[in-house]
């Protein structure tokens, strides 16, 4: 039986991440990478998957907490002798001084555990069993020296510890035996270039730990936001940057693969990819907390990667360099038997044409942020970013796609789709009108186009029998992505038939404060559960229209249903309240974010205001 999807932490360094169970098992790691072959994979096979575990004797219970303002992670164990806090972090080095461009902070491809009693004696054993290459490399454990080391072919893990680890049955066991005050450690050092630099003793794996607890507080501290939600809101922003590959600037849409959205079904896929659109929206998020430098940072991804952000601008990337075949791992059983775990992404080939106005809004915003005075090699060529972009928007306009969601259905009219070349359109427009060296005959043909398109799917998108904009032209389905082309400013918030579209979505899509995406036949199997990002957007329209009581209330019951630690996957199923998808999800945490952003602002421009209010505020008005 797998562990609950809630009960899993994030920890990183930028570079790669791990996810760590409530029973303190690391159950997830890609090393050197985030996209790396796992080499502890129970996470999706609770049989044949590795982990690094800590079992004790007696144990009664867990408690668990991130360091404030850190992504460093406290587990407390109560045992029937005492009580004993791990603490589980991955160094970050930051550089000095820190450089204009590249990354902010240098990872060691190691992991260290640190085990305090704080109360009694504990005692226990950790336990290491890496299965390299998602259980499909078998592996060599041989002692040297002090450490254990775990090599299968190129692949190699060291162990060092507080004492000698002992080899068993494949796995090294490494015991402890604590009274209040002393402590145990272990760490964990991926390839074998790193043995110059093992950590053998407490004082190394200290100074880590403190070096690393100072880089994400100083992280923190540059955030400019001080609203009321902050807890929620800064645990976003940490688990966004968590999921950043510092190297290139790449951002990923979730830290693992395979995690099912229905449960039975087959909708299992990897996320450890640089979708454009997440991507480009968490850039807006970074951007409003105060992160110029990291959105700048996903703009020298793209520029790195396409040349002239946009000239070759696809669906998805992969972190560092191209993208990898979709691949099912037959050999796995899936998290709860459910299968088929697949690694790589078919949705790479697809068409979604509204990838243009997420990065042009992106693009806006940054500009917006830094006064349009971006550091050069951002400005260098904007007039040319916009013919890429605006281009590629125009000689799309007309046709079908796989949208937002990709279904694999085959391509349709997507309202969402529509109404983002519109918002590529107007802000390229909006983007022009403050920079040097685009025409204005060029920019008035942009606003031009712009109005056809919105008109086209104000028209077309409009459903007399649902009252609603549906989710695609000559369709009767309606869609939750269409709330989302509110907050772009392509649909009127407080336009009647806006409203009634929400109305819809909250009659047909809600299940509570939750809102599916879609609820048609996708070509898939299984029903997914609720996609979370999605009550965020109704969020944000509730604001905007001015019913800030009920948005408040609904923002303030969502947030409460990230897990213990306030981490979103992708999906809650409603039934059960429980997590379901990737985990953690950027979308989500990206929404969250934006959704108290707007929430607050709205709050100081109307007050705390419910239905009744806002029609009285539009009869006087």
């Amino acid at each position: 039986m797998s562990k609950p999807i809630s009960d899993y932490a994030l920890i990183g360094d930028t570079h790669s991440c791990a996810l760590i169970a409530r029973d303190g098992s690391i159950d997830w790691l890609c090393w050197p990478r985030h996209d790396s072959p796992a080499l502890f994979v129970k996470l999706l096979d609770d049989e044949k998957g590795g982990a690094c575990s800590v079992a004790f004797d007696g144990l009664d219970g867990t408690t668990r907490r991130y360091l404030p303002d850190t992504n460093i992670l406290e587990t407390t164990f109560t045992t029937r002798t005492g009580r004993a806090c791990l603490t589980d972090v991955m160094p970050v080095n930051p550089p000095s001084p820190e450089p204009e461009e590249g990354p902010d902070g240098e990872g060691e491809s190691r992991l260290i555990r640190m085990l305090t009693c704080e109360a009694g004696t504990v005692s226990g054993v950790f336990r290491v069993c890496p299965t390299f290459d998602y259980a499909r490399r078998p592996c060599t454990p041989s002692v040297e020296g002090t450490s254990v080391l775990f090599e299968a072919g190129d692949w190699r893990l060291r162990v060092n510890a507080h004492r000698q680890p002992d080899l068993i049955e494949g796995r090294a066991e490494i015991r402890f035996s604590l009274a209040a005050g002393e402590t145990a450690y272990l760490v964990l050092t991926h390839g074998e270039d790193q043995q110059d630099a093992a950590i053998d003793d407490f004082a190394g794996a200290r100074r880590r730990l403190e070096t690393t607890e100072a880089y994400w507080r100083r992280w923190c501290a540059r955030s400019t936001y001080r609203g009321i939600y902050r807890d929620a809101v800064m645990r976003s922003a940490l688990c966004l940057k968590l999921l950043t590959y510092s190297p290139s600037g790449g951002i990923l849409a979730a830290a693992t693969a395979g995690l099912p959205e229905a449960v039975p079904g087959n909708r299992n896929y990897d996320y450890r990819f640089t979708w454009l659109r997440d991507a480009s929206f968490t850039v807006t998020a970074f951007v409003m907390l105060g992160y110029v430098r990291e959105a700048s940072e996903f703009l020298r991804f793209l520029r790195e990667r396409d040349g002239t952000y946009g000239r070759e601008t696809r669906l998805m990337y992969g972190i560092a360099d191209g993208m990898p075949q979709e691949e099912e791992l037959d050999h796995l059983a899936g998290w709860n038997g459910v299968r088929p775990v697949v690694i790589g992404n078919l949705a790479e080939g697809q068409d979604q044409h509204d990838i243009y106005g997420e990065l042009l809004r992106a693009l806006c915003v940054f500009l917006e942020a830094v006064d349009y005075d971006p550091p050069e090699k951002v400005n260098d060529r904007l007039p040319e970013v916009l013919d890429n972009l605006t281009a590629r928007a125009i000689r799309h306009r007309h046709d079908p796609d796989s949208g937002i969601w990709e279904l694999r259905t085959g391509p349709r009219h997507q309202v969402h789709t529509k109404a983002m070349i519109w918002v590529a359109l107007t802000d390229a427009a909006r983007i022009a009108r403050n920079i040097e060296g685009v025409p204005e005959a060029k920019i008035a043909e942009w606003e031009r186009v712009a109005a056809e398109v919105r008109d086209e799917y104000l028209d077309k998108g409009w459903s007399e029998e649902k009252q609603a904009y549906v989710g695609a032209y000559d369709s009767h389905h309606l869609d939750a992505a269409v709330l989302r082309v509110a907050l772009f400013g392509a649909l009127d918030p407080t336009d009647p038939r806006t409203r009634a579209t929400l109305a819809a979505v909250e009659r047909e899509l809600g299940a509570g404060d939750l809102i599916y995406r879609y609820r048609m036949e996708d070509g898939l199997v299984g029903d997914e559960g609720t996609f979370t990002a999605c009550a965020f957007w109704r969020v944000g329209c509730l604001a905007l229209d001015g019913r800030t009581a009920e948005a408040k209330a609904t923002f303030e019951r969502l947030i409460a249903r990230g897990n213990d630690l306030g981490l979103f996957a992708e999906e809650i199923d409603p039934a059960t309240g429980e997590q379901r998808g990737n985990t953690p999800q950027g979308f989500s945490h990206m929404a969250l974010i934006n959704a108290a952003l707007r929430l607050e602002d709205t709050i100081e421009r109307y007050g705390i205001a419910d239905a009744a209010d806002v029609e009285a505020r539009r009869a006087a008005e």
